[in-house]
């Protein structure tokens, strides 16, 4: 009788934000981001430059936590989580750990899109969802192994979730998404009304 068995794996984690660590207000974090984007004419500036959509701290702001006390919980929780997911990774650190990189706010308006991108300098990526209207975007993930079936046929459309290219999930607000950081990713275009896609975003590295 014929086996067979699944290789090369791709993990994916998904768990309420408070199931580990502080707990954390979510209309507070959302209030902290809304608040930082407002003050933050730097970041505002970078987006208007660079044809971001929307808001982003990533390339104004690098001290978060110590800024907002919220922030330094959230990293807190955050900690656990990737904790948590290493452990089911089975990662030997040898002796070191994964230790927060960078964290960043990300507001995406109507029609906004994120384009498709990995994170090579880390080890896991991840996000946390602060606001998520109907129509909001899904998080977009890519099987990191497509660019290399150049004569590969499609998969059927209906095929089972752990063969397909392409993997759309749909977080809730709470929810924290961990992925390994070589997983190309993207944000689909924001398809809600009038309300803003909001979320936290972070990267852990080895050291």
């Amino acid at each position: 009788m014929a086996q067979i068995e699944s290789l090369f794996v791709t993990r994916l984690y998904r768990a309420a934000l408070s199931e580990h660590g502080p707990k954390i207000a979510a209309d507070e974090l959302e209030n902290s981001c809304l608040v930082i984007a407002e003050d933050d004419e730097a970041g505002q500036d970078w987006c208007e430059e660079n044809g971001y959509p929307g808001y982003t701290s990533y390339a104004s702001l690098t001290d978060l936590p110590w800024r907002f006390p919220i922030f330094a919980d959230l990293v807190k929780s955050l900690d656990e989580h990737v904790k948590a997911f290493c452990e089911d990774l089975e990662l030997d650190l040898d002796g070191r750990v994964l230790k927060l990189e960078d964290l960043w706010i990300n507001i995406l308006p109507p029609g906004g899109t994120h384009a498709s991108h990995i994170h090579p300098h880390s080890v896991i990526s991840g996000t946390t969802y602060v606001s998520m209207p109907e129509g909001a975007s899904a998080l977009k993930l890519e099987d990191p192994r497509h660019a290399m079936m150049m004569a590969h046929p499609p998969r059927l459309k209906e095929c089972r979730q752990d063969l397909r290219t392409f993997v759309y999930q749909k977080p809730a607000v709470g929810d924290v998404l961990l992925w390994e950081s070589f997983i190309r990713h993207e944000v689909p275009l924001n398809m809600s009304d009038e309300d803003e896609r909001i979320s936290v975003s972070f990267n852990y590295r080895w050291e």
